[in-house]
């Protein structure tokens, strides 16, 4: 069970080592793009190269689903990157149902771990498998992997990453449980942390932060749902940056310097944008995006 790209080298690795994958779920197809055409998910396009059956529900607690799932007589349902399973679902499978989790649970537990992870400053991430419970993130760990995040990782570069160890952890967790060597421990509630879903206001920059948590929020929403500021109620759109250090700088959000590069004030020292897009425009390295938008030195970034 399972719907974007971060879910498709775990699917691959159980092929590989051959397991039975009786069937695939994931989300019905959706409109998307500027012609609102049909779009398949991840999943459902490697599904369908490898003939494997899929199902498609709108609703997970429908009962014609529950009744096919039960049909298929699963041993276990591995769950990456999808819904929540109602009770009904997760309970179906005689060993029944875990799930690769981007993060080192219980911290970051929620829609959105990678991102928050990358915004709160760690240094440290990882994957946890864990059987499935009613509450959200909270059931029994199976098996986790530790993954170094670096400085310059924006949540796209740790996705992937993250994607390829847990695969890893999906096919070694298969094969401990197959083998009744799994043991499930409980995680520690006072431990948890939240990694709520972010919405398009939450990603505006604050330039009035440092320049360490500006940086870390830039990179942490790239490139998806990507931070944001304003410049005359026009919106760019920031993808890269970089800590400037030891520069004069001005009040914050104030354009410092755009003789070929662009550097932005924050509450300290100043922030290099690297990879900016004007709302509505292609996606630019900042050098290029000076030649063909007019900033200068002086102007102000805004909320």
């Amino acid at each position: 069970m399972g719907t974007p790209e971060f879910a498709v080298p775990s699917i691959k690795k159980l092929l590989e080592h051959h397991y039975d994958v009786v069937g695939v779920v994931t989300v019905p197809d959706k409109p998307a793009g500027r012609g609102q055409q049909l779009t398949q998910s991840s999943i459902k396009m490697f599904a369908n190269q490898h003939q494997l059956h899929i199902l498609q529900p709108e609703k997970l607690n429908d009962v014609m689903f529950v009744e096919q799932l039960k049909s298929l007589n699963p041993d276990l349902f591995v769950v990456v990157a999808f819904r929540i399973l109602p009770p009904e679902v997760f309970m179906i499978p005689k060993f029944g149902s875990f799930n690769l989790h981007a993060s080192l649970l219980p911290k970051y537990r929620g829609a959105a771990p990678i991102n928050w992870a990358i915004i709160r400053g760690e240094m440290e991430t990882g994957v946890t498998t864990f059987f499935l419970k009613e509450s959200v993130d909270t059931g029994n760990i199976i098996l986790q992997a530790r993954v170094p995040i670096r400085e310059d990782d924006t949540a796209g570069d740790l996705r992937d990453k993250l994607s390829d160890v847990g695969a890893e952890i999906v096919l070694h967790t298969v094969k401990m449980i197959e083998l009744g060597k799994a043991v499930p421990k409980q995680q520690d509630d006072t431990l948890a942390s939240p990694a709520p879903k972010i919405f398009k206001d939450d990603c505006k920059i604050d330039w009035k932060k440092n320049a360490q948590e500006v940086h870390n929020f830039i990179r942490g929403l790239s490139p998806r749902p990507c931070a944001y500021t304003l410049h005359d109620n026009t919106v760019l759109k920031v993808y890269r940056s970089r800590i400037v250090y030891e520069v004069k700088t001005g009040k914050p959000g104030e354009i410092i310097d755009t003789d070929h590069r662009l550097v932005v004030a924050t509450q300290n020292d100043a922030i290099e944008i690297l990879e900016i897009q004007q709302e509505g425009k292609k996606r630019l390295m900042a050098e290029e995006f000076l030649r063909g938008y007019r900033l200068q030195k002086g102007d102000t970034l805004t909320l």
